[in-house]
């Protein structure tokens, strides 16, 4: 099954000059995104991990049916004021400014493993946040995981090394 044909280009979105990767065709298929979901299992299930954490919100999309098919736990990371309870929280930079993230302070426990989720993968500031925040909660980032990655903006090249793929590279 060919993915790309389940993105839709959106040009001059979120402003003029950037092209917008849309995956709301792709989830609007039930058998395209089962089909995602099973290929994430199936692609990322190699990075270990007791916990997947994904951002809102598209990670979220992702994140929860991947965790639920591998049989572990799922950690929501979200912007600041948007969690019930005590959190701990990073600040990073994106391609058009920068933002935080926050997690609860008990979502991750010292030295569990967790895999990190993602739709798409441009510059890397939110991977980036990502790994911050699991590494100050005292977890180890086992990986990530992406449907996308855009590598003409060379994302990876924030994450340190991590291990980390993706279903689709545009």
């Amino acid at each position: 099954m060919n993915l790309r044909e389940y993105i839709r280009d959106v040009p001059n979105f979120p402003k003029e000059g950037i092209v917008y990767f849309d995956i709301t065709p792709l989830l609007a298929d039930p058998k395209v995104f089962q089909y995602t979901i099973d290929m994430m299992a199936e692609r990322f299930s190699e990075y270990k991990a007791d916990k997947i954490a994904a951002a809102e919100a598209r990670g979220f999309i992702f994140g929860a049916p991947l965790a639920y098919k591998l049989g572990i736990g799922f950690v929501p990371i979200r912007k600041p004021g948007k969690l019930p309870y005590d959190t701990i929280s990073v600040s990073y930079d994106l391609e058009y400014g920068s933002d935080s993230l926050c997690m609860h302070v008990d979502a991750i426990a010292k030295d569990e493993d967790v895999l990190l989720i993602d739709d798409v993968l441009a510059t890397g500031g939110t991977a980036e946040g990502m790994v911050k925040l699991v590494e100050k909660a005292g977890g180890n980032v086992s990986g990530i995981g992406f449907l996308v990655e855009l590598g003409f903006l060379d994302g990876a090249g924030r994450l340190n090394g991590i291990p980390n793929s993706h279903l689709l590279k545009l």
